[in-house]
């Protein structure tokens, strides 16, 4: 039972976010109950073949856990009519979870201040994209940080981080998730602290040898047999499945890799060269040779190698890049 000591000093918060990531963050937070005053996310989106406008997830969740609440979609986020909107909400804390950099005048605006929740530990893998940025540096531990934001990007003080090891079969779709689920619990725990003074913000430490996780382009989920050893060709896949997916390129085709492993190298094939099996196809690397087994051509479903073959072929005499 919530005594009235707890409902005095229960904050009054304002969630940022968009994705899947951010809406069940909210979610687990507002079942714990916490008061969220707040919801910003970003406009609806056009989706679909009739490009009918598509909330976000986490608009969906506040929709539906907390209805009565404001929800702001600002197209700019340094709009005065937005800040003066956000200023009556009467928040103590802002928290941001997969959204866009937030003005000065925002996340300074709490008596709170904000803080961000970021999947990896800080300062490692600062930047867009830290899930897969550790699965292709080979990491074996990655996890999450709270933080107060300040104006660097993700540079602000540390109020908790927690740690997750990273399997040898880890994907960017799995490691997601975990990092999601630990991610809520982290995010609560912050918020008690912060609610009954326990945190003590700290900053980051220095560390050499920083690694960065910027945002994944086209040419980061490119498969090159002909230049990379096996090793490194199943961490990107790994590391891209099921989002963004790497990409092999067969002639003019390029087919979308979801699941592959290592294997020996096949005797007598040069790199990029392959050898057909019924279950999957084995690409000669610079050092050994990777299996494929789940792959999307263009225009296509996502098949198993195996259930492509039933009515397919790979051309005789091909190469992979």
């Amino acid at each position: 039972m919530i005594t009235l000591e707890e409902i005095k000093n229960k904050m009054k918060i304002v969630y940022f976010g968009t994705p899947d990531f951010a809406s069940y963050i909210l979610q687990y937070i507002l079942e714990q109950g916490t008061e969220v005053v707040g919801v910003v996310t970003n406009p609806d989106k056009p989706a679909g073949r009739g490009h009918k406008l598509r909330p976000s997830a986490v608009k969906e969740v506040a929709m539906k856990y907390c209805p009565s609440v404001p929800i702001l979609q600002p197209a700019n986020l340094r709009d005065e009519g937005f800040h003066a909107e956000l200023k009556a909400l009467g928040a103590d804390l802002f928290i941001v979870i997969a959204f866009r950099m937030l003005p000065r005048e925002v996340w300074a605006m709490p008596r709170l201040g904000t803080f961000n929740l970021h999947a990896s530990l800080l300062p490692q893998y600062r930047g867009a994209a830290p899930i897969q940025h550790a699965i292709l540096n080979d990491e074996k531990e990655t996890g999450v940080t709270t933080f107060l934001l300040n104006e660097g990007i993700d540079e602000g003080n540390i109020l908790l981080q927690e740690k997750i090891a990273i399997t040898t079969e880890e994907t960017g779709g799995s490691l997601h998730d975990k990092l999601m689920q630990l991610g809520a619990e982290v995010t609560f725990k912050t918020i008690q602290g912060l609610e009954q003074g326990t945190l003590s913000p700290k900053p980051q430490p220095k560390v050499e040898g920083l690694r960065y996780a910027t945002k994944i382009f086209k040419e980061d989920r490119l498969l090159s047999f002909q230049q990379e050893s096996a090793h490194a060709i199943a961490l990107r896949i790994r590391a891209m499945s099921p989002y963004p997916s790497a990409i092999a390129t067969l002639g003019e085709e390029e087919i979308k890799v979801f699941k592959a492993t290592p294997c020996p190298s096949l005797q007598g094939l040069q790199p990029g060269e392959y050898r057909v099996t019924k279950e999957s196809v084995a690409v000669q690397c610079t050092e050994g040779a990777v299996e494929l087994w789940e792959v999307q051509f263009p225009n296509k479903r996502r098949t198993t190698i195996h259930d492509y073959l039933l009515g397919n072929s790979f051309p005789e005499g091909g190469r992979f890049n």
